[in-house]
């Protein structure tokens, strides 16, 4: 009933809107002469104004502005970026699975034996627990990484604590929460919805994330530099090959020299790309922040700046601390029992109060 009326009412609004035009279109009465010209101008511009006011009465919204437009016009871009990244998550996981499965086992095959014939005993059972560890830490987290959920609102309980209401869900939004387009729900402490896992990095699996990204990071390293002699010897095989006549090479070798240089070339650039990657991510835990975060932070530095003021990151309780609440570290044996060894601990905290230094100067006294 009250659709059906508010419906007449616009469409009367804009008939009077209408007629109230088009009588500015008659001709006036007594236009002659010298005053025809600026009466038509007039006219017209009131003719324009009014044209503006009826195309404004019809689509009119207190929550329009520039910005709006801007997303209704790019939305079928970003309905294209979010489904293609939705379904490009999982093919990347593969990739990482099957990059990391040709890793490992082109390391059994040609690199373990070499450092078993030419090293000593003592250096060949550092390379064996090294190696296994860190194999063992890069396959853990990233499982752990990819099935843990990052953590959502909660849809049943209404007395929430929460800053704003998701124009999307509809729903309350806790501190720190900010909704995913892909994923197409809000994430608690969201950093970035990462495609190489399939899921957003968020409260409750960001542990294990900026983890895989450490230790990934550190056996590429371990690869590169324990395969660089095989990788020397293997290219200048390689470059060997195009000589005049070529040598006799048998097939086991050409294959064997081509699988060595695969794996130190992809070590190095993976190690390199997400060594950078990790770096990011350490100074922004560093700083108490996330990726997130870290843009809404920057515009309101400059914001109060301008204003005279100095902006306070609520949620940086010191570097020391901001680590020990990423890691869950609660005693110094943790920090070998949950950070050196895989561990499936929750994180601090429900990711929807948080500790915050306006209200709690030391939350983590250890």
């Amino acid at each position: 009933m009250r659709l059906g009326s508010s419906c007449r009412w616009q469409l009367s609004r804009a008939m009077r809107l209408a007629l109230r035009g088009c009588r500015l279109c008659l001709p006036w009465r007594g236009s002659e002469g010298a005053g025809m010209k600026p009466r038509i101008s007039r006219r017209l511009l009131e003719l324009w104004s009014y044209s503006r006011l009826l195309l404004k009465s019809l689509c009119f919204n207190s929550l329009s502005d520039s910005d709006t437009l801007l997303d209704c016009a790019f939305e079928p871009v970003y309905w294209i970026v979010d489904n293609t990244t939705r379904w490009f998550g999982v093919v990347f996981v593969w990739l990482v699975v099957l990059l990391t499965t040709s890793v490992v086992v082109i390391i059994y095959l040609f690199v373990l034996p070499t450092i078993i014939s030419t090293y000593s005993f003592p250096w060949v059972v550092w390379h064996l627990c090294c190696g296994h560890w860190l194999l063992v830490m890069v396959v853990f987290h990233y499982y752990k990484a990819t099935t843990t959920s990052p953590g959502h609102p909660p849809k049943d309980r209404i007395n929430i604590p929460s800053v704003s209401i998701c124009k999307k869900c509809i729903t309350p939004k806790p501190p720190r929460t900010h909704h995913c387009s892909i994923c197409n729900t809000c994430v608690l402490k969201m950093d970035h919805h990462c495609p190489w896992l399939n899921n957003c990095v968020g409260h409750l699996n960001h542990r294990y994330f900026f983890s895989f990204c450490i230790y990934m990071t550190l056996g590429c390293i371990y690869c590169s530099v324990s395969s660089r002699e095989l990788f020397l010897d293997a290219y200048g095989a390689i470059e060997r090959y195009y000589q005049t006549p070529p040598p006799k090479d048998t097939f086991a070798g050409t294959v064997a020299h081509k699988c060595v240089i695969f794996l130190w070339v992809l070590t190095s650039s993976v190690a390199v790309a997400l060594g950078g990657l990790t770096l990011w991510h350490f100074l922004l835990i560093s700083r108490g922040e996330t990726s997130v975060e870290r843009h809404i932070n920057r515009k309101e530095t400059k914001r109060l700046r301008a204003m005279g003021k100095v902006f306070r990151n609520p949620y940086h309780h010191g570097r020391i601390n901001n680590w020990k609440l990423l890691f869950g570290v609660e005693r110094r044996s943790h920090w070998f029992t949950r950070v050196l060894l895989p561990s499936s601990h929750p994180p601090d905290g429900d990711g929807i109060i948080w500790d915050c230094i306006f209200t709690r100067r030391d939350p983590m006294a250890i």
